[in-house]
């Protein structure tokens, strides 16, 4: 089980007044508005954080573009 801690902000007024309209909109608590948008934030950061360093240890590797080995510099200039 996670545990779950307590977390205090603060915010304007008018924010505050925003977030209760849009929390009874959408049947949930002010609480677990915040709550789930940093998770979706958390989220979306560790997504991104997953492909950028899987992106970059594939380039590192490098990709066979087929071919074969590069002629020599005498090879292309018939001296």
């Amino acid at each position: 089980m996670v545990q779950k801690r307590n977390l205090t902000i603060q915010l304007d007024s008018d924010t505050i007044r925003k977030a209760r309209v849009l929390a009874a909109q959408r049947s949930t608590s002010v609480s677990r508005l915040v709550a789930e948008e940093i998770e979706r934030l958390v989220g979306e950061d560790e997504a991104y954080r997953k492909a950028r360093d899987e992106a970059i240890a594939e380039l590192m590797e490098g990709y066979d573009l087929g071919g074969g080995p590069l002629p020599t510099r005498e090879e292309l200039y018939d001296r």
